[in-house]
């Protein structure tokens, strides 16, 4: 890939963040706490406010969005960041574009002074384990039910920053 560029989505990449973000949900369901049918309905408003108000960004391979990844705030603790959304078009996975996704959140992150970034990797998705292990997500021991699919669990991993 000779041209590759993660940028932070703002207002004028709603459609290309809704985009990547609706073929996550159809190509991984089982990744995700929400669904495609969820989102599919939100209106231009509310990806306009997705976008504005929590840092997603978006990686472009030779000016294609291919990925993606968002960090927000994590819930009820002012110290640390939270990873969720991140995904990667399967043909573009194993290049390094996924590295290069969580970098910026990370970044964001440290920007903010947190002091950690939290996620969730659902059971069995040992692809996205093996890669948040990698980069030195560790195990809080910490699980709970999918969001949108108690059927499922799901483990927590903190990173330190």
């Amino acid at each position: 890939m000779a041209d590759v560029v993660v940028v932070r989505a703002g207002a004028d990449d709603r459609d290309d963040a809704r985009d990547v973000r609706l073929r996550a949900l159809a190509e991984s369901p089982g990744a995700f706490a929400s669904s495609l049918e969820r989102e599919q309905v939100f209106d231009d408003a509310e990806w306009l406010h997705r976008v504005t108000t929590n840092a997603w960004f978006l990686v472009r391979a030779d000016g294609a969005t291919v990925g993606l990844a968002c960090g927000v705030p994590e819930p009820d603790d002012d110290a640390g960041r939270h990873l969720v959304g991140m995904w990667v078009e399967p043909a573009f996975r194993g290049r390094g574009l996924a590295d290069l996704l969580v970098a910026a959140v990370m970044a964001w992150a440290r920007r903010a002074r947190a002091e950690y970034v939290a996620l969730w990797v659902v059971d069995g998705n040992d692809r996205a384990l093996g890669f948040y292990e990698r980069l030195g997500f560790e195990a809080t021991g910490e699980r709970q039910p999918l969001p949108g699919n108690p059927d499922v669990m799901e483990a927590r991993m903190r990173l330190l920053l």
